[in-house]
């Protein structure tokens, strides 16, 4: 039976190594054939018990059904935030809702410790490393004998033994590599905080411009409305001069027809409402299905036009803007990565050390055993020159200096990236402000036309067709003021956050 231990161990390995091929049994059996879990997958559907994807599933109609088995635990959704349906939130709040339950400001939150955490991992290589081990074992040696004493075939001897010990290492002097790294690491930690805070800022610009985009969208809804009233009042008079044998039938189809394109235009405003709420909803973070009210902005009053000069905005922004000093601390981290690359073509001095115990026994065929106790202890210093590596450290250090010189243009480029964003936000902020102001003298001239044109034509000295064409002109009018007046607000806000003043709930516009 002895010889038959390594055939057994043989056949054990073969086995064990046909297991890998049989894996390919997880996936569809065939491109045009859907996959389905079969239970064992150790995951979302290892609990399902799901037919085996030998069985595909197939339509009612015998056809091949690639939809995803269903997990209840799929759709858990997380906790809604506390919302009172009864009263109208301001845009402040909003801000608050969002920044504490956006999950991308957690995840930017994550980032920055798990940088920071790594600035502690590089300085823990300053400290020695202290490790326990312990070593035992046993072994077992059968030697066939030339003639058999009696049953005694075989001589059997056994060596068993532990040896603990405690061992020391530590690296000495590097002549600065982790002190470079350590600084890497550092500058890392450093632009992920400021990320962080740029995550923030971010996240209040996008939730003050859905705002607005959502209050110019009610303004609109409010217009459209009050467009579909003035339609009919229209067409009430048309019908009402009909009545009197004072109108034809054209000027009250005319009349009709223009109550038919205000209807679709309200049907059309209140659409925008819904998706421009949407947008609000999804630029916080939250669930879509959340209900909530939301304060009118259409009567915000408009920022001041700015008369700071352009090149003080943009010493401001260069200064405090996230990106750049990101964008500044992964050049710093770049440089860092020169130096370590460097010091790799020195020498590095370490201290060894270790304190050890080992105790053994020895027996032979039964006789008494052999025992043995022993403990030792030591202390090295030592040093390691490299000398030939084929040319590794030269291209690792070459490798670093190539990203420094990335790093550099990339530096340049977000400067003049951040230049460029605010020149155009201070335009930007500055035509929406004259567009408001000759939307507003449009809609006060195209509001008198039209109450002249629907007198006019109530007293008969004027045509259906100008009512109609005075009732059109004032929705245009009534809306460019609203689109005019959101813009301004978001072009306010879009320039405060090019600049990175856009800082807290408290800043916004």
């Amino acid at each position: 039976m002895r010889p038959l231990l390594p055939v057994l161990l043989l056949g054990l390995s073969l086995a064990l190594g046909a297991c890998a091929p049989n894996a390919v049994h997880m996936a569809s059996p065939s491109a045009d054939t859907p996959w389905a879990p079969n239970g064992k997958e150790n995951g979302i559907w290892s609990a399902q018990g799901e037919p085996s994807p030998a069985a595909a599933p197939t339509t009612p109609g015998g056809a091949p059904d690639f939809r995803v088995p269903a997990n209840p635990e799929l759709a858990m959704m997380p906790q809604t935030p506390d919302i009172d349906a009864d009263r109208p939130y301001r845009l402040p709040e909003l801000i608050d809702i969002a920044q504490r339950n956006n999950p991308v400001t957690r995840a930017s939150w994550q980032r920055a410790r798990e940088a920071a955490l790594a600035v502690g991992m590089v300085e823990a290589t300053y400290l020695p490393l202290i490790t326990a081990n312990v070593i035992g074992g046993r072994q077992t040696t059968e030697t066939p004998v030339r003639v058999s004493v009696g049953a005694q075939r075989y001589f059997d001897t056994t060596a068993e033994g532990v040896s603990p010990s405690i061992a020391l290492q530590w690296l000495v002097f590097d002549f600065g590599q982790r002190a470079a790294v350590a600084d890497a690491a550092k500058q890392g930690a450093i632009a992920a905080n400021v990320l962080f805070n740029g995550e923030h800022q971010r996240l209040i610009f996008d939730v003050t411009r859905s705002y607005y985009t959502y209050g110019a969208a009610v303004t609109r809804t409010r217009i459209a409305r009050q467009t579909l009233r003035n339609s009919t009042a229209i067409r009430a008079a048309a019908e009402d001069r009909l009545s009197k044998g004072l109108a034809t039938t054209v000027e009250v189809a005319q009349a009709r027809q223009q109550v038919a394109q205000s209807e679709l235009r309200r049907v059309q405003a209140e659409g925008q409402e819904r998706d421009a709420y949407q947008a609000l909803i999804a630029a916080m973070g939250v669930n879509a299905t959340l209900r909530l009210h939301v304060e009118d902005a259409g009567n915000r009053r408009l920022p001041a036009a700015t008369n700071v000069p352009i090149d003080s905005m943009i010493k401001l922004a260069l200064a405090q803007r996230p990106d750049v000093a990101a964008s500044y601390s992964a050049l710093l981290a770049s440089q860092a990565g020169i130096k370590a690359a460097e010091a790799e073509f020195m020498p590095k001095v370490f201290v060894a050390g270790g304190v050890a115990t080992g105790q053994g026994s020895f027996n032979a065929n039964g006789l008494p055993n052999i025992g043995q106790q022993a403990t030792g202890s030591g202390v090295l210093i030592g040093a390691t020159v490299p000398l030939y590596d084929a040319g590794l450290r030269a291209a690792q250090l070459k490798q670093a200096q190539a990203r420094t010189d990335a790093a550099q243009s990339t530096f340049q480029r977000t400067q003049t990236l951040a230049v460029t964003e605010i020149v155009a936000a201070s335009n930007a902020l500055r035509t929406a402000l004259e567009s408001y102001k000759a939307a507003s003298a449009l809609t006060a001239a195209a509001s008198t036309t039209y109450d002249a044109a629907l007198e006019a034509y109530r007293n008969g000295v004027g045509t259906v067709t100008a009512a109609t064409a005075a009732d059109s002109g004032l929705l245009d009018a009534r809306q460019a003021q609203a689109d005019a007046h959101a813009a301004a607000l978001i072009g306010a806000a879009n320039l405060a956050f090019v600049v990175g003043a856009m800082t807290s709930r408290d800043a916004v516009p």
